[in-house]
């Protein structure tokens, strides 16, 4: 049975590799510039590969079933965020207010409009890719909800 919770634990660990590599991917290769929603998809994907890799090191001591329901969370948390921008994207409801340039490091006007001027600017609003009808966001919404449904059954298929 132990060989199970290590796959499941495996599975959301190389799923949450592949979601970032593709979306630092697009970002980075493909220039796709991420917009605020698109970058708060990505920390549930860090924290379940935190959790995962803690789960399958600390397997003997705590029950693996506790850091499934945690990735299950995770992901639940990344598809919660993806939906959200899925409307965003649709006009079904607004987005939020932010931007992606951070302007904390400017020392004076100048140096603050050099920043905003090169900065890409991207709109949650605007879909930058789909394939099918659907965006990144959209595929987001659908991976994060199956690797949580998988998740939460694993642990409690493991409680049986």
């Amino acid at each position: 049975m132990e060989i199970f919770y290590r796959n499941a634990l495996f599975v959301a660990l190389l799923a949450s590799l592949v979601a970032l590599g593709t979306a630092f991917t697009s970002q980075y290769i493909f220039d796709l510039w991420p917009c605020v929603l698109c970058l708060y998809q990505r920390w549930p994907y860090s924290g379940v590969i935190v959790i995962s890799l803690l789960g399958m090191v600390m397997r003997h001591q705590i029950d693996s079933r506790v850091f499934l329901v945690l990735c299950a969370l995770g992901f639940a948390a990344t598809a919660a965020i993806g939906a959200f921008h899925v409307g965003v994207e649709q006009g079904w409801w607004q987005g939020t207010a932010e931007c992606v340039g951070d302007t904390s490091k400017a020392l004076s006007v100048q140096d603050l409009k050099a920043q905003i001027m090169s900065a890409p600017i991207v709109r949650c609003d605007d879909i930058a890719w789909s394939l099918f009808g659907i965006s990144m966001a959209g595929y987001n919404v659908i991976a994060a909800a199956i690797l949580s449904i998988f998740c939460f059954l694993t642990a409690a298929k493991a409680t049986r």
